[in-house]
């Protein structure tokens, strides 16, 4: 097929086979930076915007659910602009949006203002995942494809847990200090984020400025990826769970300090920061939907194990129970995590990318969107319907993960397979 494509004059190019040195080392120091910010904003969310605006939780906490709602409808737009002027460049505007919106929160004097600004933030939020992998796709191809995913997830996990301790370190200033800081900070790292991403040279033979036949109906139409989106949906209430849910089920449920319950979750963050590019080498030797169905059968293990502690364990002997299924957690984290992420990537087609990862992007999103709701519910349902309901959710994403192995082709499901010549 004759390429069409039309290349910029402004950017420097390369060819699209493994991504160059510079390349990978600005993609991954953007990466780093964008997790910071994420590491100082996430765990702050509330406190740093009632610091900033004066508003009352409820309505603070009613906007974001308002923005972050309203947010989704975005994806789609987001899916098409990736398609069309490729990763790139739409991470540079996405994150570009996060820093004015981070800037802007502390003249945020209204309530009207605040959701204005809480919807640019949570826009750009949403939409960096698909552009920064779209991103990873346009620079490379295969075992080089993968391993800068992984080092991806890595940093993010490390930038994470180091900007929730500069988070912390914030919260000591008096006043409202320390929010303006932390609000000055985000948009400082976000910026900076954009500009490394803006140095990365433009890539020859990616999807820019390509005609894209199909749009959301091939999407739509595409049965085996949107098995992978709903396996994802399924299994990213784990992940969720661990911020948002095992916490208060540690601590109340099984009487463990806060502080431990906190360190445990602390080890865990180091552990998948340092051991995941490891992982991913290891992970894989095996075709990536079975790896990744072992790692959210782990998944279910760690979470009906959790539900026998509250029965099993009580007092010291509690720790010791709760490190053991903590490390098996992390370990069906380490399993699935890289394959089901090259899933996503690599069973998108290169001129419909954008469309394909907003789609799966959505998984994430809308779990992430209704996760309080049902976790807070089967808290308050009883000690052991949180770990088991998991498990059920987590079990049915691995079985999913299974049957879309049958109609997925050879070079998405195997690593080292090429693409079949058309």
């Amino acid at each position: 097929m004759e390429d069409t494509r039309v290349h910029e004059a402004a950017a420097p190019t390369v060819h699209r086979t493994d991504a160059p040195s510079p390349a990978r080392r600005r993609l991954i120091a953007s990466s780093l930076a964008t997790s910071l910010g994420d590491g100082i904003y996430v765990p702050l969310t509330m406190l740093f915007i009632h610091g900033l605006t004066g508003l009352s939780l409820t309505s603070i906490g009613t906007g974001l659910t308002i923005a972050g709602l309203s947010a989704l409808a975005f994806m789609p737009a987001a899916g098409i602009l990736i398609d069309r002027f490729g990763g790139r460049r739409v991470l540079i505007g996405v994150l570009a949006l996060r820093a004015i919106g981070f800037a802007a929160y502390p003249f945020a004097d209204s309530y009207p203002a605040f959701l204005t600004i809480a919807l640019v933030v949570a826009v750009g939020m949403w939409a960096s995942s698909p552009s920064q992998q779209s991103l990873i796709g346009d620079l490379a191809q295969g075992a080089e494809r993968d391993r800068l995913l992984a080092w991806d997830r890595s940093l993010r996990n490390a930038g994470m847990g180091c900007g929730s301790l500069a988070a912390a370190g914030m919260l000591a200033w008096n006043g409202t200090t320390g929010f303006i800081v932390a609000a000055e900070v985000l948009a400082a790292v976000f910026a900076v984020a954009a500009v490394l991403v803006a140095r990365i040279p433009q890539v020859r033979g990616t999807t820019e400025h390509r005609e894209t036949h199909g749009g959301y109906r091939q999407v739509l139409a595409d049965r085996p990826y949107l098995l992978l989106t709903t396996a994802n949906f399924l299994i990213a209430f784990g992940y969720t769970a661990q911020a948002m849910a095992l916490p208060v089920f540690l601590t109340r449920d099984v009487a463990l300090p806060d502080a431990l319950a906190g360190a445990v979750f602390a080890v865990n963050t180091v552990l998948v920061a340092a051991l995941g590019v490891p992982a991913a080498r290891l992970t894989a030797r095996g075709r990536r939907t079975r790896t990744a169905a072992l790692g959210a059968l782990t998944f279910a293990l760690s979470f009906a194990a959790f539900a026998a502690l509250p029965r099993l364990v009580h007092g010291a002997d509690a720790l010791v129970a709760v490190l053991a299924v903590a490390a098996l957690y992390t370990a069906g984290e380490l399993v699935h995590s890289a394959p089901a992420q090259s899933l996503s990537v690599q069973a998108a087609p290169d001129h419909l990318r954008g469309r394909y990862l907003s789609v799966h992007q959505l998984s994430w999103s809308v779990c992430r969107t209704v996760a309080p709701m049902l976790l807070g519910f089967l808290l308050d349902t009883g000690p052991w319907h949180l770990g088991a309901v998991l498990a059920a959710l987590v079990l049915t994403g691995a079985a999913i993960l299974l049957c879309a192995e049958r109609s997925l082709p050879a070079h998405t499901n195997i690593p080292g397979a090429r693409t079949s010549p058309i």
